[in-house]
């Protein structure tokens, strides 16, 4: 119901205010399981995705959508449930992890889409990062289905992480690749050295088709590093500016002091004459 609602809605407005634009959109089949993989450049792609396919897509999304606290955490967790996302505990719980595979070949085997973020997490910077062996491949190699590489383009322009508010006068698009089979390793989902081949294949396409700079590390040790790279930045620069205010400081004492050992000359000079 609210995935048509938003179809009905959300599209049109999406159109109106951004005229996206869509290349390949002959390569999502008309019926049939497929997988979509796609890059992820910002929590809008979540909206310009579905709203752009004409087919229903069944992503998973993490499980911090649907449990977040406040106002705008219980939002957020009305639009991933009402267009029907499956959430994933990112925590490291492979219990969690095995229940959202098990979701995702449910979707498969009912014959829909399902659509997966293979670098697990919303690039920090509009680079193509590793992507995760896992759900992606596991998948694939499990149900047969095939994986259509998707490049979401100009997304994180429209809206860069950690900004509410969308900007406007952005045209973003998305790029639909060829599907991608991978029937060959039917029944090896639990050969690790295969589901990396994989995965790094479907990471290839779409960095042919977005065009994006490819970084062969995890987007979350990324993120980390970026993180600690601030926090060690922002140390530094209070560390310069106590400095600066300590000489400044030391200057302002060493003047002080000088004007008082003229003052007090001035006055012995004057008690002299």
């Amino acid at each position: 119901m609210f995935y048509r609602l938003m179809k009905m809605i959300v599209a049109p407005l999406l159109r109106i205010f951004f005229r996206p634009w869509i290349e390949g959109a002959d390569n999502i089949p008309d019926d049939g399981p497929a997988i979509i993989a796609s890059n992820h450049l910002s929590f809008s792609d979540s909206f310009f995705l579905p709203a752009l396919m004409k087919r229903r897509v069944t992503f998973i999304a993490k499980a911090e959508y649907f449990n977040t606290p406040g106002l705008k955490g219980k939002l957020t967790a009305a639009f991933f449930k009402g267009v029907g996302q499956l959430p994933v505990d990112r925590s490291g719980v492979r219990g969690a992890g095995e229940a959202a595979i098990r979701s995702a070949v449910a979707v498969i085997e009912r014959g829909e889409l399902f659509g997966v973020y293979p670098e697990g997490t919303r690039s920090p910077d509009g680079k193509l990062y590793r992507g995760k062996v896992g759900g992606l491949a596991r998948v694939a190699l499990a149900t047969g289905a095939p994986v259509i590489p998707v490049a979401m383009i100009d997304t994180e322009k429209v809206q860069p992480p950690g900004q509410v508010v969308p900007n406007f006068g952005v045209r973003p698009g998305i790029r639909i690749g060829r599907p991608l089979d991978f029937s060959r390793y039917h029944g090896m989902e639990n050969d690790r050295f295969i589901l990396r081949s994989v995965t790094d294949e479907v990471m290839y396409e779409i960095m042919r088709l977005s065009g994006q700079e490819y970084v062969d590390i995890y987007a979350t040790a990324a993120k980390r590093q970026m993180a600690e790279d601030k926090k060690r930045s922002d140390a530094e620069r209070k560390a310069e500016q106590k400095a600066v205010k300590a000489q400044q400081e030391a200057e302002k004492k060493a003047a002080e002091a000088e004007a008082a050992a003229l003052a007090e000359k001035d006055q012995k000079d004057t008690t002299a004459e």
